[in-house]
């Protein structure tokens, strides 16, 4: 049974138990709601809740479980002979994986047995040719042992859904009855779905913390993993970045930062004067048609994809200013360069500051302003002393949120500023950022296991710890200043 088809009659069952249970709720009181201590929506509710929550538990856990359990299980029918040289297992594991796959394919399509594949076995390649003819490609000839481990996969894998379909069945049978038969009057079903509802909302809002340690947890791993295979003092202290994934690799991610900040630094000096000035204006200067008419079409350019501010830096910004500054200035001849990226990236990120500043400014109270104004201070002067020092700790989040969407830009930075990995102050010469490097470092053919491959790990963290850094500086800045307003 697939796990479609096991979900939806699950979710039928809830369905059936809502509607049973609401019936038997009101059958045990004569029809009169009233002698009951929860409205009968509420029983109905209870009983598809024991109904469907502890089986799709239990198959999402199981559905988790079940590859890495798989996974080392089979690994360990695979012998040195199946492994080729210059190979690692998990290569092998990933044309085993193929091969069940394919193997699935027949089965549903010539109705290939289990019987069928042993005969085959005397000719291998007959076998890949029937695969490709399915659509999967296994790049070398099929090894016994890899036909082996793929009907082993397959025989387990089917076995496990079954045994996890039993499973999820039975506890919804087991839940269905059982809600079924404590409804009584006295039963207190609204504070059932209450706590239920306490608990779903407290995992909604654990979601994002546990996906913040899930990522974590694996930049740590995959990050200690390259460090067993490349010297750490090397790649923080080098100043040299050339992966030849042939041996001799020097991977210093110091060119990398560099380029990252400096395209970030441009960026930012386009995108906070820009966006806090147009905030200022819109909260407190423009009139209400100016301004119904003018945030709108500032925030139209959040909502633009990255791929069209790249082709907007590659074709028009970077020639331009390669024609009208660097080659007369004697600056460069690329029309890929940092400050063709910056200020592409500067105009992108205007609406992150200018949006988030015109909602902390219009947060400012009346009553400060009104203050001042008493005071004798004109407009300008009660912006510049009281609303901006009001507003700083809301400012200071707008120009982290557009630094942080500087640092991991990617596509504008790789149509405007080049690949190259480069330590130089001319923000009219071609480099890379870090985000670049590590989408180039885990795209090809190449084995994940190699240091020109682990090392994308090592620059996702370096982000992770940067950012944080920054988020750190900003709340401190915060707290500082919010204290003499509060």
């Amino acid at each position: 049974m697939s796990v479609g088809v096991l979900t939806l009659g699950i979710l039928a069952l809830a369905g059936a138990g809502f509607v049973l249970g609401r019936k038997r709720a009101l059958s045990s009181v004569s029809g009169d709601p009233r002698n009951l201590h929860s409205l009968p929506g509420y029983h109905g509710q209870s009983v598809a809740l024991f109904t469907a929550i502890p089986a799709l538990l239990v198959m999402l856990i199981w559905l988790l479980l079940q590859p890495l359990f798989l996974e080392q299980r089979i690994a360990t029918l695979l012998t040195p002979a199946d492994i080729p040289d210059g190979s690692s297992q998990a290569l092998v594991m990933s044309d085993v994986h193929r091969v069940a796959a394919g193997l699935d394919a027949l089965a549903a399509k010539d109705g290939l047995s289990e019987q069928d594949i042993d005969l085959l076995r005397a000719d291998l390649s007959d076998i890949r040719s029937r695969l490709a003819g399915v659509g999967v490609a296994v790049g070398d000839a099929i090894k016994p042992g890899v036909l082996t481990a793929a009907k082993a996969y397959r025989l387990q894998s089917a076995t496990g859904r079954l045994v996890m379909g039993a499973l999820a069945l039975l506890l919804a049978v087991t839940g269905f009855g059982w809600s079924m038969r404590r409804i009584t009057p006295e039963f207190r079903a609204r504070n059932v779905f209450e706590r239920f509802v306490v608990a779903l909302l407290i995992g909604a809002s654990m979601v994002a913390v546990l996906t913040t340690l899930g990522i974590l947890l694996s930049l740590v791993f995959e990050t200690r993993h390259f460090f067993q295979l490349y010297p750490a003092r090397d790649f923080f202290f080098s100043l040299t970045w050339n992966p030849q994934f042939r041996g001799g690799s020097d991977l210093g991610i110091i060119p990398l930062l560099w380029g990252t900040l400096y395209v970030s630094f441009i960026a930012l000096l386009v995108a906070v004067p820009l966006g806090l000035m147009a905030a200022i204006y819109l909260a407190e200067y423009a009139g209400k048609k100016t301004r119904t008419l003018a945030k709108p079409l500032i925030e139209v350019l959040a909502g633009i994809p990255t791929i069209v501010y790249g082709l907007f830096a590659l074709i028009t910004v970077g020639p331009a200013l390669r024609d009208w500054f660097a080659q007369p200035l004697g600056l460069g001849s690329s029309a890929s360069s940092v400050m063709t990226a910056g200020l592409v990236m500067g105009v992108m990120l205007i609406p992150f500051v200018s949006s988030l500043s015109d909602d902390i400014i219009n947060a400012v109270p009346q009553s400060m302003r009104d203050g001042s104004y008493g005071l004798g201070a004109t407009k300008s002067e009660t912006v510049k002393q009281v609303i901006l020092p009001a507003a700083l700790p809301g400012i200071v989040g707008a120009v982290l949120l557009a630094a942080s969407r500087a640092i991991g830009e990617t596509m504008i930075v790789v149509m405007g500023a080049g690949a190259a990995a480069r330590l130089d102050l001319n923000p009219f010469e071609a480099m890379t950022t870090v985000t670049v490097k590590i989408v180039s470092q885990l795209t090809g053919d190449t084995e994940f296991a190699s240091p020109e491959t682990l090392v994308a790990f090592a620059l996702g963290l370096t982000l992770f710890v940067l950012t944080l850094g920054l988020n750190v500086l900003a709340l401190y800045v915060v707290r500082k200043y919010r204290e003499q307003y509060e």
